[in-house]
């Protein structure tokens, strides 16, 4: 008898929400014709399919490969009783300690952006208090100990009437490195508040919106034409010497053609150290956003930055390994003697040391040191500074390479930063989830659970579902009570 088989490999299971009502489904994870999918089954809203790579090797490669042992935090703020992702805070059951935490000081903006993940906007003029932000900062010091960059971002958060005294008191505490996340308008209008904004160098960072060199996409985006205040800001910032990211929202459709040029554009500043890619998350305010026509994978952001950049190849696009799924990293060496104005670091090293074959079968595997290395290298957790001491550190361990002492002014970084939304969650993914939002209470709270549950009325959704969980608990006779994991 011939039995019938599934158009697809079974790869593994995990779980979800339902992307209409937010509760806990099963999921699975499919390959079929060389794509990954998540199909969710809700018992009140159905079945649901979703792209999640669309590179299966990419995928495995990062399930199976770019993989290492969870770092914990110094503490876990809240028990497990609901169960993931309703327990956040971080609860013991999180696999990941805070690489980069999130403090948000002000709801107020001076843009009304189609595409906020906050929802903030002039209408919005509410401020964190100094007590608050500082107790949000105490949070993750209390979390981990030394922390490694904290993100100071609203809102806009250059609008804060007390904006410097929270970085004094950020500056007060053990964090390595400070990031102000910003439009850039304050910077670009306002040369006294820049130079001010400077003197916290080294060891600040602006985090610079910057999502496309073009009006059409600008409008769509952030509804203000803003190519003169980005190039403003920017003047004033290399003037200045300060480092500088350039943050990319990226929709399918709309700007996911510039990605070379905006890269390119950076290299043209010696204060920009990297750009980072953040495909849209159906999350906060998203006008005119359809997810089966604009949505991103981690795997096709990778592939256009090789197809765009004329710099990097897909192989010099890596997992990044305290969360694979949704981030990925290449690194390259600015070189502006010769005839490229950057170098992939792979291509420095020579890739093949660290990548062979067509499906990137990692060779490093076999020297624990080297492999220790690279992964330290490809994580969030580095301030420009950092990159380049532990870049250094990593040629020194390979053969036949005459490790030079970089500066941060030499490295440049690419990172892709996939935020999940209701309908790609995969709670395996969120579980170790890295960038964490503090809350004045001491929780540190996951940047996707933060946006699905917690901010302004999901809040209050949040609360219907943990009463559900509470009745069926009831039902079932089952008492509530904190469970820990196995260490």
């Amino acid at each position: 008898m011939n039995r019938k088989t599934r158009p697809y490999l079974f790869y593994d299971t995990t779980q979800s929400v339902c992307t209409t009502c937010l509760h806990p489904c099963e999921a699975k994870i499919l390959i079929k014709d060389e794509r990954v999918y998540m199909d969710k089954w809700c018992p009140a809203h159905g079945t649901e399919r979703v792209l999640v790579s669309d590179d299966a090797d990419y995928y495995r490669l990062c399930r199976e490969v770019y993989v290492k042992p969870p770092e914990m935090p110094q503490r876990f703020a809240t028990p497990m009783t609901y169960g993931c992702p309703y327990d956040c805070g971080l609860c013991p059951d999180h696999m990941q300690h805070s690489c980069l935490s999130i403090v948000e000081i002000s709801d107020h903006c001076n843009l009304r952006c189609p595409t906020c993940y906050a929802a903030s906007g002039p209408e919005r003029l509410s401020h964190r208090s100094l007590e608050e932000v500082v107790a949000m900062l105490d949070a993750i010091v209390a979390s981990e100990g030394e922390a490694d960059v904290v993100q100071i971002s609203g809102g806009e958060p250059t609008l804060h009437p007390e904006f410097f005294a929270i970085l004094d008191a950020a500056r007060a505490r053990p964090i390595k490195h400070l990031m102000v996340n910003t439009n850039g308008l304050r910077i670009a209008q306002d040369a006294a508040f820049a130079e001010r904004l400077a003197s916290y160098a080294p060891g600040l960072e602006v985090y610079l919106q910057f999502d496309s060199l073009k009006r059409e996409a600008l409008m769509d985006l952030r509804g203000a034409d803003l190519r003169g205040p980005h190039e403003a800001a920017l003047a004033r910032l290399d003037a200045l010497g300060l480092s500088t990211t350039l943050v990319m929202t990226v929709k399918r459709g709309v700007n996911d053609d510039e990605i070379g040029d905006v890269i390119r554009h950076g290299q043209r500043y010696s204060c920009v150290r990297g750009v980072t890619l953040q495909p849209i998350q159906n999350a906060g305010r998203v006008e005119a956003y359809d997810p089966a026509k604009h949505r991103l994978t981690v795997s096709e952001l990778r592939r256009r930055i090789a197809e765009q950049s004329g710099v990097f190849t897909p192989a010099d696009v890596l997992p990044v390994p305290c969360n694979p799924d949704t981030l990925a990293m290449a690194y390259a060496l600015r070189n502006p003697g010769g005839p490229e104005g950057l170098v992939p670091l792979t291509r420095y090293l020579d890739a093949a040391t660290l990548l062979a074959g067509e499906r990137s079968t990692i060779v490093f595997e076999g020297d624990p040191a080297l492999k220790a290395q690279v992964f330290k290298l490809f994580s969030t957790n580095h301030s420009p500074e950092s990159q380049s001491s532990c870049l250094s550190e990593l040629l020194c361990c390979l053969p036949r390479i005459e490790a030079p002492r970089l500066s941060y002014r030499d490295v440049f970084r690419v990172l892709i930063v996939q935020f999940m939304d209701a309908q790609s969650l995969d709670i395996r993914a969120l579980k170790k989830s890295c960038i964490h939002i503090a809350r004045p209470d001491g929780r540190l709270i996951p940047f996707e659970a933060y946006n699905l549950f917690h901010r302004d009325e999901r809040a209050l959704q949040l609360g219907r579902i943990q009463r559900g969980l509470d009745q069926a608990r009831r039902r079932r006779e089952i008492p509530i009570a904190s469970a820990a994991p196995a260490r």
